[in-house]
């Protein structure tokens, strides 16, 4: 499933860039039905809070960075596996998904990682003859790694003490080698078979697919002798009777690496590439196993897809908007310094608010203007110019606020006044958040200079921090 494309203001974002993505994100999903997103790319002032609860809008969620996160590759959807499986279920497990990596987990939690190197590594890794109960192996596994059925006894048991030993000797002999515990590998001799059973081992291998009589699964019963029956001869149940062993007994568990969905794509690059395994287990928010992604996996990056409100200078926008996918800018400002790898739809006017451009879009394309979306671009408008007093308000500013106004059922001038007062509480800032609170960037030639604007309805007010906000100018220009 596509990632939300995102619709985002300016950082510092104020009414106009903060409502405007909203009602454009509207649009544009009322149009094509994709999902869009409206965000943020930094803190709320009480002005644009007063109006989001006022139209009862979500707050758009803040980013910080456009780009390219795991959640934007395609990972591999991997299925986790019990740590109980056997050495061969994982092999066969790899070969048939053809990955070289798999993950152990319980309860969606990571337990740690088995790869084909440490499955070839135990299997040429000169084992004692005791490796088996050490590892706890459970009959199962024996049964399912030599093709076999558990003939006597619980298959859900362990076999968790004693060696195991092939019998190739007389049954005298048998009686100086089997100890209470052993597992025994033997082929369709009665005489070994009731040997071993007499002699307290814990279970018997009978290869060669034998049949066993009425008196020796009786036998075994009272003993508590498990008998497994396997169509494989003595060779090869002694070579493979290792790949019973559980993954859990080899696997890694300790220094993992991992990674979270929303980790930076260029954050991790490095890390795998000084590892000498190529796949990595990938979490969630709740540290929950989600997949594995390897370095193949990243030559298939999405680039976050993007529009962009009310700005259009690169110093302004999002961090890492040079590496998103820009679909589209709408803005009303100066043409900046944002780049493109290829044509965008590009709306730009000479009106006094980004807000007034959208709504010319909801009625170039005959949607209707909902009560709560009428109200944030009548906001937005408003505050953009000033309730009309500003310099590049123009008479199609006014003329939207006004049809806006009617839609949202408010009156301008009384909203607008109760929007600046909500906001109008600088007294109570330190200076640098009154300075930065609607603070734009511009680059011209090879200056870079900063803009800002506060707006209060007390002279008083700005009479006090007046002194306050020039000290600090003089300060950051140092």
């Amino acid at each position: 499933m596509k990632e939300p494309i995102i619709v985002i203001g300016h950082k510092n974002p104020d009414t106009d860039s903060v409502c405007s993505a909203i009602a454009y994100a509207n649009l544009k999903h009322l149009l094509n039905g994709e999902n869009y997103s409206p965000k943020r790319a930094g803190h709320l002032n009480e002005e644009t809070q007063y109006v989001l609860k006022a139209f009862n809008a979500d707050t758009p969620e803040y980013i910080k960075d456009v780009r390219a996160q795991i959640r934007d590759v395609d990972i591999s959807e991997i299925d986790g596996v019990d740590e109980s499986i056997s050495l061969k279920c994982a092999w066969n497990f790899m070969k048939e998904q053809n990955v070289s990596t798999l993950p152990v987990v319980k309860n969606k939690r990571l337990c740690g990682i088995i790869t084909i190197g440490d499955i070839a590594k135990s299997l040429m890794d000169a084992y004692d003859n005791r490796i088996l109960s050490e590892a706890n192996v459970s009959y199962k596994n024996i049964a399912d790694t030599l093709e076999g059925i558990v003939e006597v006894g619980d298959a859900s048991g362990y076999f968790n003490s004693g060696k195991v030993i092939i019998a190739t000797t007389t049954p005298g002999t048998m009686k100086k080698q089997v100890e209470p515990g052993d597992m025994v590998i033997l082929g369709n001799r009665y005489e070994e078979q009731i040997c071993a059973i007499e002699m307290n081992a814990a279970c018997i291998v009978i290869s060669e697919g034998a049949q066993t009589t009425v008196t020796i699964r009786k036998l075994a019963e009272e003993k508590g002798c498990t008998i497994i029956r396997t169509p494989y001869d003595t060779y090869t149940v002694a070579r493979f009777i290792n790949q019973s062993m559980p993954i859990g007994f080899i696997m890694r568990r300790d220094g993992l690496v991992t990674f979270h969905i929303d980790d930076r794509i260029d954050n991790i690059q490095d890390i795998m590439a000084k590892k000498r395994y190529r796949d990595f287990p990938v979490l969630d928010a709740n540290d929950n196993y989600m997949g594995m992604i390897s370095r193949r996996n990243l030559l298939g990056t999405n680039k976050k897809r993007i529009i962009l409100v009310d700005h259009n200078e690169k110093n302004q926008a999002v961090g890492g908007v040079d590496q998103a996918c820009i679909l589209e800018i709408i803005d009303h400002h100066r043409l900046g310094t944002i780049e493109t790898m290829s044509p965008v739809y590009f709306r730009n006017q000479p009106l006094g608010c980004t807000a007034t451009i959208i709504y010319q879009m909801y009625r170039e394309y005959n949607i209707q203007i909902g009560k709560d979306i009428a109200g944030l671009l009548c906001a937005a408008i408003l505050s953009d110019t000033l309730i009309y007093r500003s310099p590049t308000c123009t008479e199609t500013d006014v003329k939207a606020a006004k049809e806006l106004a009617d839609i949202a059922g408010i009156n301008d001038e009384e909203f607008a006044a109760n929007m600046f007062n909500a906001g109008s509480n600088l007294s109570q800032k330190n200076v640098k958040d009154i300075f930065y609170q609607d603070f734009k960037r511009f680059t011209v030639n090879d200056t870079t200079f900063g803009v800002g604007q506060i707006n209060s309805m007390s002279e008083d007010e700005l009479d006090d921090i007046k002194q306050r906000l020039v000290e600090y100018i003089k300060e950051i220009k140092t």
